[in-house]
This record gives C-alpha cells, structure tokens and sequence, in this order.
C-alpha cells in the first residue's frame, strides 16, 4: 500500500495552526495536522485567550451585581463569589470548543496526528518528512509537499524564578483552587493588566510592577495613562520603571524585591505572584538546524507569503519574527500560507493592520500608529479625541470612563491610527480596522451614520473630532 503524502502538514493545534489546516482543507489540499497536546486549541483555547476572557466575563457579572440596588434590583443581596462554579463554567466552554475543533477537523476532512513533530532535513523529490514523536510508543513518519510550522510560543520566566504553587504563568493562575487574599503581578502587558483586573473584581489585593515607564507600553501613551487612572480608582496599585531584582518565598506568600524608577530599592510580599513578562517561541528541539531555517532568539524570519527559507517550510503565529503574538494575527497568517500552498490569492499581513485588544476594565483597543510614533515616522498629524462621558449608550451601561482617540494625516484625512479605552472597546476597534484597510478618511468615516443610541456612535464622534467638530463633547 502506497504511503500517504499530504499536500501540507500543519504542525501544531493552535489559532494559527487549525486554522491554516481548515483552511487548507477547504481548498481541497490533502491535510494533515500534528498536535502533541491531548487537546486541539493550543494556548489560546486551554490557558490562554478563551478560559481568561471567561472569568473576565464572569468578573464583570460581579462588578454590575455590585450595584443591583443602583439598577433598582431589589431582592438580589450581597453577591458572593463560587469560586469552583466559575472555574467549571470556564473549563466547560473550552471543552465545548474543543469538541467544536474535533468536528471541524473532520468536516473539512483534516487528518489529525498526535505527538511531537520534528523536522528531518530539505525535502527530497519534492516531499519532506517529518518524524512524529506519539506521547507513548515508537516515532512514526508523515510525508508532505509542504509543511507550515505554527509550534506556538511559552510564558517567559524572570532569572531566579520557578514555577510554583505561589509563583505562577498564565497556565497556573487559571486552575487556582482559591481566589488569592493578594496577587502581585509582574508586568503590565495585556496578559498581566488581565488578571489584575480580573482578581481585582474578586476582591483581591493587586499590585503591578513594570520594567518600563508605564502600563501597557505597546500602547498610546494616552491609553496607558487612562488605564493608570482607571486602575487606581479601582484601587490597584503599580509600579513602572520597575526592575524586579530578587523573589524569595516566605512563610505566607511570595516576597519580590526591585529598584523603583527612583533608583531605590524596595519590596512587596503577596500570596501569590504572577509571572506576565512575555512569551518565548516555541520552536527549540523541531530540526530547524536540518534545515536553511536561522532562527534569531528562537524566532523564525518570513517572506510576505510565511515562507522560510527552507523551501516548501512556512512558519505562522507566535514564532514569526516581528508579528505580534496574537491569535488573531496568527490565524490570518495561517489563511495567507494556505492560499499560497494552494495557488489561490492571498494578501500578505500588514502588521500596522492589526488591531491590538486587552480584556481589562476599562477595556483597550488599538490599531495603527501611536500619535508618538507617527511623529516620529514624519507624518503631519491630526488628533481626534472624544470621550465616552458625552455618549449616552456609555451612561446607560454605566461605564462613561474612557475615550476614542483617532490619529489622522492632518493634509490627506488618512486615518493612521485609532485607539480606544472604555467599554466594549476590544468590539468598536473592528470600524477602525475596517476603515483603515479600506483606506477610508477621516471625511468618510464623518458621513457615516451610526445607529443611536449605540456606543459606535463614540466612533462617529472620535472621527469629527480630529475636525474638532464632535457633536456630543
């Protein structure tokens, strides 16, 4: 019997991966996807992206609980939190979508093999093979004209910290049997921000520590400030410019020292201490060296299209030098490799294109170029700012903190950025997106109506008000 050559061989089960395998599958390619997790998903669906957003869901539940009686409803009580029943209800929607990835892989007639997939040199007449490592048993071989590698990406840990029951990544804080009394987290990125609003809301104590000079760094400079201020109304405290020095665990908690942006030194002790500092790909011990494939500092270099260097290898997701490592981005990576695969158009990414979105209270969502960064790229800007506390959709769902801040070409009307703060922000940014690749104006996106009354309509405003002709402020 003849032996199976797939015309591509997806390794690794995550956004990116399943993804370009559905995908690939649709275009009628003979598919196979190699996963060494027991599960589909990667780390978004298990630990990562989807468990997170649901106790973020959960955590906003409880905050308007808070108010029921501002909200005329009586009867309700004081609230108090079931710890395990919330753990179940998230463990229960990624099992759902778990299953949801086990039905697609069937339906688009997707092969799935477990174990560890590993490169084994440049292919030969055409046909590469790969050698699967099975979680029990002997290593078995997959033939394929073309492989894309979507290997994912780890949390980073900082010199000197280990895993534990009180130093913890993203993966350990989610299966918690406990809402901690206090949680220290290091780094401010999204991941960090995240589970700081979320154990704030559950009545946790949250101090922040960040290594630069404010929170969420990737962000407008205004964003962070607001979510500075946000947080302390909130009472979270942070700290920035933060150098964590040492960590020592003690009898009740985890004590970290660092060098505070005054140069002196300080401490902080908390139950718990959570680790949000990064993420490293994952691409050690997968035979790169076998192959035209360089990595820098694990990261694999591609074309437009996601092909390496080694030809008939793609490489998508999080261990893509210079792409954001975010799901989404991954997956649309994943889409333009299996067009190319399969000869069909496909549009390379625009990383500028790619909107940026954390969960927190008040929520973020960004697109594009800083206002810093656009001076900085020599463009004449143009800045919009409207804030929510004039949209009356934002009185309504009681959340009017924050604004949409839109940063234009001050000659031409090119929408260069748009970031947003307030609620449901991680949904609004979609318009901007839509826009920008549209290449709409600033004068298009003016003279489109926008349903009332709808916190979109903040969108309308953020773009009249780089005319300074906001109707609502």
């Amino acid at each position: 019997m003849a032996e199976t050559i797939y015309d591509v061989v997806v390794i690794g089960g995550g956004p990116a991966g399943y993804t370009a395998a559905i995908r690939a599958g649709q275009y009628g390619l003979k598919t196979a996807l190699i996963e060494k997790d027991s599960r589909l998903g990667g780390t978004c669906l298990l630990v990562g992206c989807i468990p997170t957003k649901a106790l973020l869901f959960n955590a906003e539940i409880y905050d308007h609980f808070k108010h029921a009686k501002e909200y005329g409803l009586d009867g309700v009580g004081d609230a108090t939190v079931n710890w395990k029943t919330i753990l179940d209800r998230k463990n229960g929607i990624v099992a759902k979508h778990v299953k949801g990835l086990e039905f697609l892989m069937r339906k688009n007639k997707v092969t799935v093999v477990p174990g560890f997939g590993k490169l084994t040199g440049p292919a030969r007449d055409g046909v590469h093979t790969i050698e699967v490592a099975p979680a029990e048993g002997k290593p078995t071989t997959v033939k394929a004209k073309n492989i894309i590698l979507a290997t994912g990406s780890d949390a980073r840990l900082l010199p000197g910290f280990k895993v534990s029951d009180k130093v913890l990544t993203n993966v350990e804080i989610l299966s918690l049997d406990r809402i901690p009394k206090s949680l220290l987290v290091i780094g401010a990125g999204a991941v960090g921000v995240e589970f700081g609003s979320i154990f704030r809301s559950f009545g946790s104590e949250i101090s922040i520590l960040e290594y630069l000079p404010r929170l969420v760094p990737v962000e407008d400079e205004d964003i962070s400030k607001e979510l500075a201020r946000s947080f302390r109304k909130r009472g979270i405290e942070s700290a920035t410019g933060a150098k964590v020095e040492s960590v020592e665990e003690t009898k009740n908690g985890v004590k970290v020292t660092y060098t505070g942006s005054d140069g002196k030194q300080a401490s902080k002790e908390a139950e718990k201490v959570l680790v949000a500092v990064g993420r490293g790909p994952r691409t050690e011990g997968i035979g790169l060296e076998k192959t035209r494939i360089k990595p820098e500092r694990g990261f694999i270099k591609v074309d437009e299209y996601m092909q390496t260097d080694e030809p008939g290898i793609y490489a998508i997701g999080d261990i893509v030098a210079g792409m954001p490592q975010l799901a989404h981005s991954g997956s649309m990576s994943g889409l333009v490799a299996a067009a190319k695969i399969a000869g069909k158009y496909a549009r390379p990414v625009r990383r500028d294109r790619i909107p940026g979105c954390t969960y927190t209270e008040p929520q973020i969502g960004s697109v594009g170029l800083t206002e810093a960064r656009a001076k900085e790229l020599g463009h004449n800007v143009k800045v919009g700012k409207f804030p929510f506390v004039g949209n009356s959709k934002a009185t309504i769902v009681d959340s009017h903190d924050g604004f949409v801040k839109v940063v234009a070409d001050a000659k031409y009307g090119e929408i260069l950025g748009v970031h947003i703060i307030g609620p449901q922000a991680t949904e609004l940014i979609a318009e901007a997106v839509t826009a920008m690749e549209l290449e709409a104006t600033v004068e298009d996106l003016m003279w489109t109506i926008h349903a009332h009354p709808t916190l979109a309509e903040a969108m309308l405003d953020g773009f009249s008000s780089v005319e300074g002709m906001a109707i609502n402020v």
